[in-house]
């Protein structure tokens, strides 16, 4: 591991929601134990029904979620970026991998296999109440989305999903989404015209930039007020 892929790592784990509050050693230790792998655009991180167990902690890059729908289709349903956690451990899931990982852009991930994770909570017992805190954080984010496809009207839905996405600040100080309009569409239910006429609203009051294929935030705090009106 080289040293500055290492530096980053504990970087982006330190500051990271689910284990900012957890001692430095802890942090050392999973970096230490992890393995870091570096993949491609297109290369997949794991795959829906792996049984493989453990965890990916994304350290740069970003990645597009998917999972299985009727009539075989595979619907996006996240955008993750640096801090984000993927996988589970055998100790609250004893199921496979619950979605498909893609990069969609060059992406450095920290693996840390079931079994690094035993050796960390012989010193570190209280990583298992770290993963636990990510795993209901991933459940109530699932609700939630849930909940903004159901209740709310499109406009508010696009800006909600959009916050969604840069909770934590995971994504930087100016945060970019590496997503299509068309796929942000299918993660809400909605059309590419609903999309792109309600995005270009948005970039008429200075709230985001859009490109090809990418979103930029800039008034994350004027995306709430449309999300909360």
């Amino acid at each position: 591991m080289r040293q500055e892929q290492y530096n980053l790592a504990l970087e982006v784990l330190s500051t990271s929601d689910w284990l900012k509050d957890y001692p430095g050693a802890l942090v050392r230790q999973l970096v230490a134990e992890g393995r870091l792998v570096r993949l491609n655009v297109g290369e997949w991180a794991q795959a829906e029904g792996d049984d493989r167990s453990g965890l990916f902690v994304v350290i740069d890059g970003s990645l597009h979620s998917f999972c299985a729908a009727p009539g075989g289709r595979a619907v996006m349903i996240g955008v993750v970026g640096a801090g984000a956690v993927l996988g589970h451990a055998t100790r609250y899931s004893g199921g496979p991998r619950l979605v498909t990982a893609v990069c969609v852009e060059p992406s450095l991930l920290l693996e840390v296999s079931e079994a690094s994770l035993e050796r960390v909570a012989i010193q570190f017992p209280e990583v298992w109440r770290a993963i636990a805190g990510f795993a209901y954080a991933n459940t109530r984010r699932s609700l939630q989305m849930a909940a903004e496809v159901i209740s709310l009207k499109p406009r508010q839905r696009i800006a909600a999903r959009l916050l969604a996405a840069i909770d934590g600040g995971s994504l930087g100080g100016t945060p970019t989404l590496r997503v299509s309009q068309e796929l942000l569409g299918e993660m809400l239910g909605l059309t590419r015209k609903t999309v792109n006429s309600h995005l270009s609203h948005f970039e008429n009051l200075d709230l985001i930039r859009s490109g090809y294929g990418k979103i930029k935030i800039l008034n994350a705090d004027g995306l709430r007020d449309i999300a909360n009106s």
